[in-house]
């Protein structure tokens, strides 16, 4: 098992329950992961996950399991790539915690157990969608995370 990690922090204009709420419901997710992606799950810790482009694919891109759901507080989520889920060596681990910071959340990733290509992946990747995120709780609108426009 790999010891490397990645960890983001930042910093938002909300409240626990509107982050919570928006890593959770899928018509919120889909505005700020930026390839329309939907996030399935009933998020019930031992429940499975995944996350599914919205296109008329439906390509899966990221699955896994829900390891612990501490409501507007800690989320902990089993990761790997669908093509690599028979490889236990590919599964990563991401934790997500929220904690209330005077009148704004401090939202902390930390992706761990990370693989090299799978830390090539989300070192870009998280800070893109998380700032996309933030743009949305603050402002209404979320980024172009990939750079596509619409």
């Amino acid at each position: 098992m790999s010891k490397e990690k990645f960890v983001y922090v930042t910093y938002i204009a909300t409240t626990p329950d509107k982050v919570w709420n928006a890593l959770l419901d899928s018509e919120i997710t889909r505005q700020y992961w930026g390839h329309e992606n939907l996030s399935e799950s009933d998020w019930k810790q031992g429940t499975k996950w995944q996350l599914v482009s919205a296109d008329a694919n439906r390509t899966v891109r990221h699955v896994g399991d829900v390891l612990e759901n501490v409501p507007q507080k800690r989320l902990v989520l089993s990761w790997v790539d669908p093509e690599d889920i028979a490889d236990d060596a590919k599964h990563t681990r991401v934790a997500i915690d929220i904690e209330t910071v005077g009148d704004m959340v401090r939202l902390t990733i930390m992706h761990d157990q990370l693989h090299a290509e799978m830390a090539a992946k989300i070192t870009n990747g998280w800070p893109r969608v998380m700032s996309s995120l933030k743009s949305l709780l603050e402002t209404g609108r979320p980024l172009h995370v990939w750079g596509e426009c619409k």
